[in-house]
């Protein structure tokens, strides 16, 4: 994985995945660059809403990484 700087916003991830019907389809996940892991979350509605807290927890920290495996700043 690269440690260098994602250019998305972490602050937009995160407002994304906290607006309820967004976030629990992990629309946060596909403005990530994740397709693969947003469609899991919508097909698993978050995973009945474990996933989402798991991202919002990591997204308030700074350990969301995008599609690239840059570091979300």
């Amino acid at each position: 994985m690269d440690d260098s700087v994602s250019p998305l916003s972490r602050s937009t991830a995160l407002l994304l995945s906290l607006l309820g019907f967004f976030g629990i389809c992990g629309i946060h996940r596909f403005y990530a660059g994740r397709p693969i892991t947003g469609i899991l979350q919508l097909i698993t509605v978050g995973f009945f809403g474990l996933w989402q807290l798991i991202d919002i927890i990591c997204l308030i920290f700074g350990c969301m990484r995008d599609g690239d495996g840059k570091v979300m700043k």
